[in-house]
């Protein structure tokens, strides 16, 4: 049972939410008959060192690694500009009619906490928000479904630097004031776009919370996720329901941890996310590219809410620069503490034009694989990411420029790689 003290939603909302939730959900696109074909737009609005590593290389400063020591170490101005330059360069329009363009529906677009709230001293620099709005917009213009994920919360969910602030620890769940600007982060976020539901179909409260790391966490999201329910579907401040479907992470726990956890009837609107990689592990790097295969088409999908595999790759390795964080290297090639050398990087990360044909046919085996299983399973996926300055293998722009993903995802050279 979830700690008393940890409740937050208001007896309104909560008692609404218990009467109201099994009236059906209308949202703008049909999940569960159609299926998700989507990416994330990655390294936009919250930086990631591997993403963009020039933005990092250009500081001159090793401390700088992830987007709170960028505010903290740097000139205000000097960081607002580069950012400011980042942000009206790294995604255009162009960007969403290319995605659309690829027979794609959706776009999965990150976003961090202090784009609405920095306070306490915090040195995050502010002005996400517009581009928020752009991207709103654009999707509108593309017919691209757009879903709004809150990638980093007030003192890191998971301590990744993708959280916006690297540490050793996450500490959101310690606070209760961390957990409760998120949830009103969340309720601005719903209000924001509760009568587009044709544009912003979803709204995913929180990414990647480290459920591995204890029982006070798991505790304080699965009590968040109850909170996220109200303050999505009830945005209105009274009984109304929104269209809005809520995208709640595993918190990367198995899907069995979540069987029965906000199901219908008496909750409606509600989807999991879960993210697949094969290459956060020694074990996992020492896969051979058939078992990497083979374990993309073991992945067990079955689940009783949508199921949308919200972040994948064809990339095989951690060989990307910083792709394990600035300063830290990849456990393929025996660089990253405590790892033991499994080949080369060269060849395997980068540029396209350094990958064999053998490479990118694998590549083209392992994406269809991935699509296939992911479409058999669920319903659907989003790939990660669009672009990456240095990080082919990572990159849906990349892939169909260079012909290991398909101008149509439907248009498979290996119908039968999972047999």
């Amino acid at each position: 049972m979830i700690p008393s003290s940890l409740h937050r939603l208001t007896g309104f909302l909560w008692a609404v939410s218990l009467v109201l939730a099994d009236n059906p959900i209308s949202p703008g696109f049909p999940y569960g008959t159609e299926k998700v074909r989507g990416v994330n737009l990655g390294g936009w609005l919250v930086l990631e060192p591997w993403i963009t590593p020039s933005i990092f290389d250009n500081t001159g400063n090793d401390a700088i690694v992830d987007e709170w020591t960028f505010g903290e170490f740097q000139d205000h101005d000097t960081a607002l500009s580069v950012l400011q330059n980042h942000w009206n360069t790294w995604i255009t329009e162009a960007d969403f009619q290319a995605i659309a363009a690829a027979g794609l529906n959706h776009v999965r677009l990150p976003i961090g906490y202090w784009a609405f709230d920095v306070s306490g001293g915090e040195p995050f620099i502010q002005g996400q928000l517009p581009y928020l709005q752009n991207a709103i917009t654009w999707a509108g213009n593309t017919g691209l479904k757009l879903i709004i994920d809150l990638h980093g919360a007030p003192g890191s969910q998971n301590g990744f630097d993708n959280s916006g602030q690297r540490l050793s620890f996450p500490t959101w769940q310690e606070n209760e004031s961390n957990v409760q600007r998120t949830d009103a982060i969340i309720m601005t976020i719903a209000s924001m776009v509760a009568n587009n539901p044709n544009v912003v179909p979803i709204i995913a409260p929180l990414n990647e919370p480290a459920g591995f790391d204890g029982q006070q966490m798991l505790d304080v999201v699965t009590q968040y996720w109850f909170d996220s329910y109200g303050n999505i579907r009830f945005p209105f401040g009274d009984s109304t329901e929104s269209n809005t479907v809520v995208l709640l992470h595993d918190a990367f726990q198995p899907l069995s941890f979540w069987e029965g956890f906000q199901t219908p009837p008496g909750w409606q609107g509600v989807a999991m996310d879960t993210h697949i990689y094969q290459m956060f592990s020694q074990a996992d790097v020492e896969l051979t590219d058939a078992q990497h295969i083979q374990a993309a088409c073991a992945t067990d999908l079955a689940f009783d809410l949508w199921l949308i595999v919200g972040e994948w790759t064809p990339a095989q390795t951690d060989c990307a620069k910083y792709l394990n964080g600035r300063g830290i290297g990849a456990r393929y090639d025996g660089t990253f503490a405590g790892s033991t050398f499994v080949g080369s990087c060269t060849g395997l990360t980068g540029s396209a034009s350094t990958f064999s044909s053998s490479f990118k046919t694998f590549l083209r085996q392992y994406w269809e694989a991935q699509v296939q299983t992911y479409e058999a399973g669920g319903s659907g996926w989003i790939q990660w990411t669009w672009k990456a300055e240095n990080a082919d293998e990572w990159t849906y722009q990349a892939g169909l420029a260079n012909g290991w993903i398909p101008q149509d995802p439907t248009d498979f050279e290996f119908p039968n790689i999972c047999g």
